[in-house]
């Protein structure tokens, strides 16, 4: 986890200006960093509302709320994938995020990241935080959003459907990095945490938001909370450590802990919480019979066994715990 110290580089944004060499905005500040430093800038964001889309391409840069509180600072814009374009096409998924993490090392703390476009079923897909880089720390943060709140880059090698990856990364070279998520609070609907990352989430609470009203026929299931596109070959995909999983809006097992985007999909909940809106088989296999023999989804808790989970997910041995502590994971 990379810290903060006291030789870092300040710079402060605030929405009022209230001192001068104070940055208005967030990309204004960014936008004062050279492209090619390599020194540490932690950038100290005073309480306030900050509308505007956000691109973190600098490495070795902090964003920090300088509130009591995570919800103090927010970071929020509205872009969502149903979007009509000045050409008649849609904005589509990846072009529809609030912040944009470009770069390696970066921090995110005591922040609301937040797509503020609405409910899924009216606007789709809608990324508050894309974050697509290396040693990637989110600290105390608040990803707020409905369906694909948080895409950890980086996408998957080929499209399932066309111009399905319109966005910042279609045409980069896929690098799967790391990526640390402590004490955060993530909610969504519908696959709210997706991507191919190695990503360990440490005592987070995931909240899961009702997708579907209740007079609807489908409103059985309720949401999918990953949808891991794990490249294949690669180690670990998910690890979600010491998570607590509520709902307030969601029925008796409506969710399902992951769904596989891509075959080789890798999820794993060590010694978490969960609401009754989880459903007891715990995974579903996005209807792919062949993804059941390559998947990786995976269950350890000392308080209960889940006699009804799906028969392709795996109860985690005590002895296996070791292979998915924090330090082997991102290591």
């Amino acid at each position: 986890m990379q810290s903060v110290s006291e030789n870092h580089k300040k710079i402060y944004v605030s929405s009022g200006k209230r001192n001068p060499g104070d940055f208005a905005s967030v990309t204004e500040a960014i936008n004062s960093i050279p492209k090619d430093s390599q020194e540490p800038v932690t950038v100290l964001i005073a309480p306030g509302i900050y509308h505007e889309k956000i691109t973190v391409d600098r490495a070795f840069v902090t964003l920090e709320g300088t509130g009591e509180s995570n919800a103090d600072t927010v970071l929020t814009f509205d872009d969502y994938a149903n979007f009509i374009m000045e050409d008649g096409t849609k904005m589509g998924t990846f072009r529809s995020y609030s912040v944009f993490v470009d770069a390696h090392d970066v921090m995110l703390k005591n922040l609301t990241i937040e797509n503020a476009s609405g409910d899924s079923l009216t606007h789709g897909q809608a990324i508050a935080l894309y974050a697509d880089g290396d040693r990637l720390t989110v600290d105390s943060c608040r990803l707020i959003g409905h369906q694909d709140t948080l895409f950890t880059g980086p996408l998957p090698p080929k499209e399932i459907q066309k111009n399905g990856f319109i966005g910042p990364k279609q045409f980069a070279p896929r690098l799967c990095g790391r990526q640390y998520y402590r004490n955060c609070y993530i909610c969504g609907d519908i696959d709210f945490i997706f991507g191919g990352a190695t990503a360990y989430f440490e005592e987070c609470t995931i909240e899961s938001l009702r997708h579907f009203p209740e007079e609807r026929e489908d409103a059985q299931i309720q949401g999918y909370i990953t949808a891991a596109s794990t490249p294949e070959g690669q180690e670990y995909g998910y690890v979600f450590s010491g998570c607590r999983l509520i709902s307030e809006e969601c029925p008796p097992g409506t969710v399902y802990l992951g769904r596989p985007w891509r075959d080789y999909a890798r999820t794993v909940f060590i010694d978490c919480t969960f609401g009754s809106h989880i459903h007891p088989e715990l995974f579903h296999d996005w209807n792919k019979p062949d993804a059941r023999k390559t998947v990786l989804y995976g269950i350890w808790d000392s308080r209960e066994n889940f006699p009804e989970r799906a028969e392709f997910v795996q109860e985690i041995k005590e002895e296996q715990l070791a292979h998915y502590a924090k330090e082997k994971v991102l290591s």
